[in-house]
């Protein structure tokens, strides 16, 4: 198609392995007039900005003509409410990547034994070593390879093309050790000679080093494209999140079910108690609790009656409602939350992976190095008599110097070091998506919280209960659970908890009146529990005092009216006994977890969807000084990216689908694993408990992840430059070398092991 205005295109690209290829991409198609594109290597997304004239078929050519492959993404999410089941299928790259990995992995452990272990090494073991061998680094290492060609093609090198340069000049100085020097000999066995010896360089193979090193590495990227595949989880989320059918009453009563993508706006739906809203509309009929806590932040569940607006996926406690749509598919709240989640992913800075960083620089070095230490031996042998400056030599030394600079711990200190951690972290109760959410940790400054369900339990609980003169706690609170048992809304729920052990009779003729209260009968004495705002009687000061009071901490208070036995003049009137407080309790860790933020050098931010009142009494309980209450999930994504716009690098904790927006905006996203899976997919890090605290061990713990993925890669970037002019000497046989490089990688793994012994602050 070609464009008639400027706009968007959103390319899905694939054949990416590191941050450079992502630059490559970039700089090609901002070479075309008028195109403004950023490619997200992270996401494997290209955002284009596109002039009129060009078409997508155009970009995917600029694509594919720098090695890579693209296909145009749909420019709205498919409709979040529901309609249909979604599809499970699995990634063929990443399956590709486990055979491959798989197969190499138990073809190279022979060959390292053999090559390792004298006492193995039966008459014919090299030829069998090549067997073993060959299918690895031809096979197996393909993806590097096919990576090391791109990118020459381009004029560029990564770690790709040392790992192919390495693998194949090991592989290839086996193959002419075999078939034309001395190593092929049978009954040949290797020794341990800690300087080459420079005229029989033609015995030794280096097979294990060529079929190590490509296993190594395989390993590594199979575990990073294992953690990457998880980014898109947040959409399948809120696509599985709404109702997959819908009851529809037509004009003449008449219900009948259908599947949701068949509803259609103006149609009339019935939503019965304990279901979910099929999609955005307005009541018509009934009255209900609607509990839109995952959606808005609202602790308690909302009432709503004929002419109030609802949203879809939220759930009707009680009551039937009949709604009329307003919006379908993809022009509900649910999906432009999903399309703000997609933008906020998309809009992430992309983390450019250390380990490439080094061996942009390190790479044509190390292979410049190889070739001047071929040239420099080649041309003593053509010159002098000195002793040992022979052709077999001069490969040898070059052969030495790739095979000791070849990446192997380079590429398993990121893994390796994220394995144990996320290993360890598991078992704290703390999932680790990634490395890329590393660096974040460490620059973190701010982190927001939002309340319910994360510094608050999200249930309601009994809080407190005041009586008039005259009347006992246990007998008032004993009345309210009788008659609130017959209800199903969450306040009643508590009440009915707290004051069970003291009913002393059921409730009969139980009456409930949406959006005002509850009665009925407790033995011969009428009780109402109902709504202060409905009582059209005085409190007396006590009672008016307690409601006020709960109100101005956020709590819900109810009051309980009871037949008055005690006057004449008021015999049968029901007269307010007591006022019940149930309040969304603070979780008992969240102080001591607001005391940890601090200490990490953080800064505490409330930010909730709950009203002011609410927000300021939890916030004043458990330390946090600043408060943003009653903002929507938009208004969420917004406040972080105010922050991130002062220069502060922002870490959000929220469990709610309205949070996931700004779980995603935020440089650091950390979900609680009691709420919705929609907030966990869209964030970095997950904590399984409710434990607030456990957020501050999952931000030491990344942190400390990090310094020792940092540690692994200076330690072996070190044995490399220790090494290399060792073997560009002539002073360091291959074997050693490749010892040497096997070193490095066990210091690596013992240095990430030390992770383990991570433990919470508490």
């Amino acid at each position: 198609m070609t464009a008639t205005a400027p706009h968007l295109i959103d390319l899905d690209i694939s054949g990416m392995t590191c941050a450079s290829c992502a630059n490559r991409i970039e700089r090609k198609l901002n070479k075309l007039d008028g195109v403004t594109a950023s490619v997200n290597y992270a996401t494997e997304r290209a955002h284009v900005e596109v002039p009129n004239g060009l078409s997508t078929t155009d970009l995917v050519e600029v694509v594919r003509a720098a090695g890579y492959d693209a296909a145009p993404i749909l420019p709205d999410p498919p409709a979040v409410t529901g309609g249909q089941e979604p599809t499970v299928s699995g990634d063929p790259e990443l399956d590709a990547l486990r055979q491959r990995l798989i197969v190499s992995a138990v073809l190279s452990i022979p060959v390292i034994a053999l090559a390792m272990i004298p006492a193995l090494q039966f008459t014919y073991w090299q030829w069998a070593s090549l067997t073993l061998a060959a299918p690895v680094v031809v096979w197996g290492a393909y993806p590097f390879h096919r990576a090391a060609w791109v990118n020459l093609r381009h004029g560029a090198t990564t770690m790709d093309t040392l790992v192919s340069v390495g693998t194949l000049a090991a592989f290839g100085w086996s193959l002419y050790a075999l078939f034309l020097g001395t190593a092929g000999t049978p009954g040949l066995t290797h020794g341990f000679d800690l300087l080459p010896q420079r005229s029989d360089g033609s015995s030794h193979i280096y097979l294990e080093a060529a079929a190590g090193v490509t296993t190594f590495l395989l390993a590594g990227r199979y575990f990073e494209k294992r953690a990457k595949r998880r980014a898109g989880d947040a959409l399948s989320a809120l696509m599985d999140l709404g109702a997959k059918d819908v009851v529809v009453r037509d004009h003449n009563g008449v219900e009948t079910r259908i599947p949701i993508a068949q509803l259609a706006v103006g149609d009339e739906f019935v939503v019965r108690p304990g279901e979910k809203v099929a999609t955005d509309g307005l009541v018509v009929e009934g009255a209900s609790a609607v509990d839109a806590s995952m959606v808005s932040g609202e602790s308690v569940p909302v009432e709503v009656t004929p002419g109030d607006a609802v949203v879809g996926a939220t759930i009707n406690t009680s009551g039937l409602l009949v709604v009329r749509a307003t919006a379908v598919g993809s022009d509900t709240a649910l999906s432009q939350m999903a399309r703000m989640v997609t933008a906020a992913q998309e809009g992430k800075a992309d983390v450019q992976r250390l380990a490439d960083r080094i061996s942009s620089v390190f790479v044509p070095i190390v292979i410049a190095i190889s070739v001047a230490t071929l040239g420099f031996w080649l041309g003593v042998a053509s010159t002098s008599d000195f002793a040992g400056g022979d052709v077999t030599f001069a490969f040898t030394a070059a052969v030495a110097v790739l095979i000791i600079a070849c990446p192997c711990a380079l590429g398993l200190a990121t893994p390796t070091a994220l394995m144990v951690g996320t290993g360890r972290g598991a078992q704290l109760g703390i999932l680790l998506k990634g490395p890329e959410v590393l660096e974040s940790t460490r620059r973190v400054d701010t982190i927001v919280l939002d309340k319910t369900g994360t510094v608050t339990t999200g249930e309601m609980t009994f809080s407190a209960i005041t009586v008039a003169d005259g009347h006992d706690e246990e007998q008032v609170l004993g009345w309210a659970a009788s008659v609130e048992s017959g209800s199903e809304h969450p306040i009643a729920a508590a009440i009915v908890d707290a004051g069970r052990d003291h009913i002393d009779s059921p409730a009969r003729d139980f009456v409930s009146t949406q959006g005002a209260g509850v009665a009925g009968m407790v033995g011969d004495r009428l009780v109402h529990v109902v709504s202060p705002s409905k009582v059209d009687v005085p409190l007396p000061r006590s009672l008016a005092d307690a409601v006020a009071t709960a109100e101005s901490e956020g709590a819900t208070a109810v009051v309980v009216l009871a037949t008055d036995r005690t006057s004449e003049e008021t015999a049968g009137q029901p007269v307010p006994v007591g006022v019940v407080v149930v309040a969304d309790r603070i979780k008992p860790s969240s102080a001591a977890a607001i005391t940890e933020f601090r200490r990490l050098g953080l800064t505490p931010k409330l930010l909730t969807g709950d009203n002011e009142g609410a927000a300021r009494a939890v916030a004043s309980r458990v330390g946090i000084d600043d408060v943003t209450a009653g903002v929507s999930p938009r208004r969420k994504l917004e406040v972080i990216a105010e922050l991130q716009e002062q220069g502060h690098v922002v870490a959000m904790v929220g469990d709610g689908i309205n949070d996931a927006a700004a779980l995603a905006q935020a440089d650091l996203g950390l979900a609680m694993g009691t709420g919705t899976d929609v907030a966990m997919a869209a964030s970095d890090l997950t904590v399984v408990s409710g434990d607030l605290r456990a957020v501050a061990d999952a931000i030491a713990l990344a942190r400390r992840t990090l310094g020792t993925i940092k540690g692994n890669l200076f330690w072996a970037f070190g044995y490399n430059v220790a090494a290399i002019p060792l073997a560009a000497a002539g002073m360091l046989n291959p074997m050693i070398a490749g010892a040497a490089m096997a070193l490095s990688s066990v210091f690596v793994v013992g240095n990430s092991l030390r992770l383990r012994g991570f433990a919470p602050k508490r």
